[in-house]
């Protein structure tokens, strides 16, 4: 595991500093560079947190990850870099499901001189560059994102209105990894785990995150969101390796993807 590397795969050039530049530079070069993706879960693979696995995945492999695997990575680099990093239990959409929710993502919390900086290149859609932990609307290359103290201790982040993530909950604490361990495996065996249930494949680009959902391509800007149906294997196929990056074979997993764009998403079908 060496930075070198890892630098090779984001395309970051330049000296690492210990400053908010170099944070906010190795985010998005990551998030432009390197897919959040799930195929793993969709072909029954089995992950965990092992930091030599994920590398060799997103690094020598050129594969991408989901959270747990994404900021496993950013943190690893971070911390080599000699940034103060703890790694925090997220609750994506605690909002509505409650404590439940707790563990199943692991977001990042960066201090820099005093001032603490939410880092995540693992929701998918999120924030392109890390955010100051303070109340607060972000704006971002048009998107809106923000950051609320809720009375129950726990932070919200609220993601750009486009996404289907609203938000996810933490507290600036470090995480519970028996609580993330356990929701990691959930998340990639249960039936009822969205994880399980559908393709997912986010990148961004310069101007715009795209989003592979099961047979859906959208595409999110500033202006709001187009999307279109890829109705075949080839064709799906074929755009995750031109868009995200992704020579994965995912014919093994195709009749799930097909049963679950019936099930979920054929009303996106223009």
């Amino acid at each position: 595991m060496q930075l070198t590397s890892y630098f090779e795969r984001i395309h970051f050039e330049g000296e690492p500093r210990v400053d908010v530049e170099t944070l906010q530079s190795i985010h998005h070069q990551h998030l432009l560079h390197i897919p959040y993706e799930n195929l793993d879960v969709q072909l029954s693979r089995p992950l965990d947190f092992d930091l030599d696995r994920i590398y060799n995945k997103l690094v020598r492999e050129q594969r991408g990850g989901w959270c747990y695997e994404m900021n496993g990575l950013l943190g690893w680099a971070l911390a080599e870099i000699g940034f103060d990093v703890t790694r925090m239990s997220g609750g994506v959409m605690r909002e509505q499901a409650g404590d439940v929710q707790l563990g199943n993502h692991l977001i990042l919390a960066v201090d820099i001189e005093g001032t603490k900086w939410l880092a995540d290149v693992g929701l998918g859609d999120g924030a392109r560059y890390p955010l100051p932990i303070v109340p607060g609307k972000h704006e971002q290359q048009g998107l809106i994102y923000g950051l609320e103290q809720m009375d129950d201790g726990y932070w919200r982040f609220h993601n750009q209105p486009f996404s289907k993530v609203s938000s996810f909950d933490f507290r600036q604490t470090e995480a519970d990894e028996t609580q993330l361990a356990e929701q990691c495996q959930w998340l990639q065996t249960n039936p009822k785990s969205p994880f399980k249930m559908a393709l997912i494949a986010n990148r961004f680009t310069k101007n715009s995150i795209e989003i592979q959902l099961g047979k859906v391509h959208t595409t999110i800007t500033e202006k709001g969101t187009t999307s279109r149906v890829l109705p075949d294997l080839q064709s799906l196929q074929s755009h995750l390796e031109s868009t995200f990056g992704i020579k994965e074979d995912i014919a093994p997993a195709w009749d799930n993807i097909v049963a679950a764009h019936t099930r979920q998403f054929a009303s996106a079908e223009r």
